[in-house]
């Protein structure tokens, strides 16, 4: 039993690396990141020469501070699709897109934000350019709004509080300037049940996106719903906002959410 147990102690040492960058909020240099690690930084070094190699360490150039690489993005990309919440969601993606009629779109909240993490089109819809593993603004875009509508505070504070200073910084004057009317908008969502923006991350772009919650009652999916001005109901009332909260509540009663709609309505049956 012992020997059928034993690992390899090196992987588990190197380990500490990428948890110090998946706890880091950006790239670290390599005394920063070694000493996080608790390792020397010639051994650290060693380790993430290894790693880059992978592909799950990436280094700057212009820094040569470190960062998560493109492989270690995969990976957490593939574990958040195997996850329930995104697995039950991608096998109703061809019902929704008929109810809808515009592009859908799944989102999480990962170690910097909302991410995408699956989406589809109708023959005639637009993406706005989605990709995967995008991460959405907190204020700029409706996935964004939902979680900072529905996720604690805590979880949420470091990201507001950055692009807070850059919407001052940039002259935003249609996005909140302060922590406070921020929440106030949070608020709004909330009361509404989706968040809407309309030309305000993508020019001419109009996306709702309404919350999912597991058996906990905790927020763990956003989907997102987005078209054109030219085609794309945003008022709230109107059917595709009604038809997107009605999608999330039915996920949300299939993860065992026993609540009530965010916007107050008994939730929908599957």
């Amino acid at each position: 039993m012992d020997k059928d147990r034993a690992g390899i102690q090196s992987v588990e040492v190197g380990f500490a690396l990428l948890q110090a960058l998946v706890e880091a909020r950006g790239p670290l240099a390599l005394k920063d990141l070694a000493q996080a690690a608790a390792m020397p930084a010639a051994k650290a070094h060693r380790y993430l020469v290894s790693y880059q190699r992978s592909g799950l360490v990436k280094q700057e150039a212009a820094t040569s501070r470190y960062d998560l690489g493109p492989m270690a993005l995969q990976l957490g990309l593939a574990a958040l699709r195997r996850s329930d919440a995104v697995r039950l969601a991608r096998e109703r993606m061809p019902d929704w897109l008929d109810r809808l009629g515009h592009t859908v779109a799944l989102a999480v909240w990962g170690n910097h934000g909302a991410t995408i993490v699956h989406w589809e089109e109708p023959p005639h819809g637009t993406t706005g350019h989605l990709r995967l593993g995008d991460v959405m603004p907190l204020l700029s875009s409706a996935t964004g709004r939902c979680f900072g509508a529905w996720l604690p505070a805590a979880r949420t504070e470091a990201a507001l509080e950055r692009e807070l200073a850059q919407a001052r910084l940039a002259g935003r004057s249609d996005l909140p300037q302060t922590a406070a009317a921020a929440h106030q908008l949070f608020a709004q969502v909330r009361s509404q049940g989706t968040a809407c923006v309309v030309d305000t991350l993508l020019p001419s772009v109009v996306a709702l996106c309404a919350p999912v919650f597991d058996a906990r009652g905790q927020l763990v999916l956003g989907i997102t719903s987005l078209g054109t001005q030219a085609t794309f109901d945003p008022a709230p009332q109107g059917a595709i906002a009604q038809g997107l909260q009605t999608i999330a509540a039915q996920l949300s009663h299939a993860l065992g959410y026993s609540g009530t709609e965010p916007g107050g309505q008994a939730l929908q049956p599957t």
